[in-house]
């Protein structure tokens, strides 16, 4: 599979940002360990992360121009209020899996609504960083869903 992961803002800061929360493992660290695991599986992954919500956009928007067969996205503080992250994932068509670091729903109560969540095929919190790899057997899963029963 062709996977593009997208990090949103301050998750470059993960094992410097609120560590009791996120963790001390560091942001490249996290990736390193995913990306190799997507290697081992025998994906093709992009890895990328932004502070700006237009470059998002355009990440989305370039899943589908170069033919992306899934997205794993962690929108961070997005999460609650973009809803122009939500219709660039809709428009695209690409299934696509949120997930976050941490369990959103025992967090502030503005952090327990996602506005992407209902464009994506779920939503996957509070595994830390085995979140991704686990929104990773879901894109597996989505996409070859007889390979399971064989």
């Amino acid at each position: 599979m062709k996977i593009m992961l997208l990090n949103g803002p301050n998750l470059n800061f993960t094992g410097i940002r609120e560590p009791g929360i996120y963790g001390n493992t560091s942001y490249e660290s996290m990736m390193e360990t995913v990306a190799l695991e997507a290697k081992r599986r025998g994906h093709a992954l992009t890895i990328l992360q932004s502070n700006w919500e237009g470059q998002l956009i355009d990440w989305i928007q370039q899943a589908y121009v170069e033919k992306y067969d899934g997205i794993l996205f962690n929108p961070g503080a997005y999460t609650h209020y973009s809803y122009a992250l939500h219709d660039a994932i809709q428009s695209v068509h690409i299934p696509t899996v949120e997930v976050h670091l941490s369990n959103v729903h025992a967090r502030d109560e503005f952090r327990r609504r996602s506005v992407t969540a209902p464009a994506c095929l779920g939503q996957i919190a509070g595994f830390g960083m085995n979140g991704y790899l686990l929104a990773m057997s879901a894109l597996e899963l989505c996409a070859n869903p007889r390979e399971e029963q064989k």
